[in-house]
């Protein structure tokens, strides 16, 4: 398939690669004259402008907008929607408010233009492991883009299957669903994410403690200098906490157990803070999640261990860079 592409960062960039492995014929833009260069090297058909995209695609068009939340992704679509014929279709696959997917759906089918909302993880490995994507939208839209979406997504690779389960969807045993209406693909990344902050808190605060064994705080005979990466490797290896966030993590405290590169002043990307919102709204208790949210607002005010391994998981799966303060 043809799908034009806008927005080459650390996700975009490698969501065009993934297809044009596979076959498929990317259009690709960005602000960035040398990201676009970059992609036209590696079989990409480049493009100076939103309208030079469209003009280069096929109808019924399909352009993923992959910039972030806000401004960029509103100013984006509110152009393409200028530009694009009915039953072209826009889809959004950053981390926008599923709230914002719910009105825009909705205005882009006055002018006959298809919206999907693609809540997309993976980070910078989604080139080689593929992206785990919660599709929101028209179910026959999503239908006729399959091929898009089983091409980004892992498959069914060596994971065990579940025992028992009977489904004649195939998708979700190989990385996607469709979750439903416009904005529930969003949705269900939103709530994702914000389960991701509280795992990635426990394990921090859970390498605090055994960190602070050897406080001098502690009577003589009780403190223990642990090896930090060693727990870390021994637990990846048949324990129940076992898992990508504690790969990431494992592979962090190699060569650096005091993770001295990592600054400790942890930022949050906004879905943490939807999450939150929604709860508010279902009236659902969530105490370890908002925790987790707030030990983040913490952190930029004191930079404590935990805080160093926050921050060097999120380097590890999403390239964020948070510089020593």
């Amino acid at each position: 398939m043809q799908l034009g592409i806008i927005g080459l960062g650390r996700m975009g960039g490698n969501i065009a690669r993934r297809l044009m492995k596979d076959g498929h014929e990317t259009v690709v833009f960005d602000r960035s004259t040398d990201a676009v260069t970059a992609l036209a090297s590696d079989g990409a058909i480049g493009a100076a402008s939103l309208e030079e995209v469209v003009a280069k695609l096929a109808k019924p068009r399909a352009i993923w907008v992959m910039l972030p939340a806000g401004a960029p992704t509103e100013g984006t679509i509110a152009t393409l929607a200028g530009l694009l014929d009915p039953d072209d279709t826009i889809i959004d696959g950053g981390n926008s408010f599923y709230k914002d997917d719910i009105r825009r759906a909705k205005d882009l089918a006055t002018k006959g233009l298809n919206y999907i909302d693609v809540g997309t993880s993976g980070g910078v490995w989604g080139l080689e492991r593929g992206y785990c994507m919660m599709i929101g939208g028209d179910a026959a839209v999503v239908r006729r883009l399959d091929p898009i979406f089983a091409t980004l997504a892992p498959g069914i690779g060596t994971i065990d299957r579940t025992r028992g389960r009977n489904s004649t969807d195939d998708r979700a045993e190989r990385g996607y669903i469709h979750s439903g209406p416009a904005g529930s693909g969003h949705f269900v990344k939103m709530v994702h994410n914000g389960i991701e902050y509280g795992l990635m808190q426990a394990y921090a605060e859970g390498f605090d403690i055994l960190k602070m064994k050897a406080s001098d705080a502690l009577p003589e005979d009780e403190r223990f200098d642990l090896n930090m990466a060693d727990i870390a490797e021994v637990w990846r290896r048949g324990s129940v906490v076992s898992s990508w966030l504690l790969d990431l993590t494992a592979q962090a405290l190699v060569g650096d157990p005091e993770l001295s590169h990592f600054s400790g002043s942890v930022a949050d990307s906004g879905e943490g803070r939807w999450t939150v919102q929604a709860a508010i709204e279902e009236a659902v208790p969530i105490p370890v999640l908002a925790t987790a949210l707030f030990a983040r607002f913490r952190s930029r005010e004191e930079h404590t261990y935990a805080d160093r391994m926050l921050s060097a998981m999120r380097f590890g799966f999403g390239g964020h860079v948070e510089i020593p303060q």
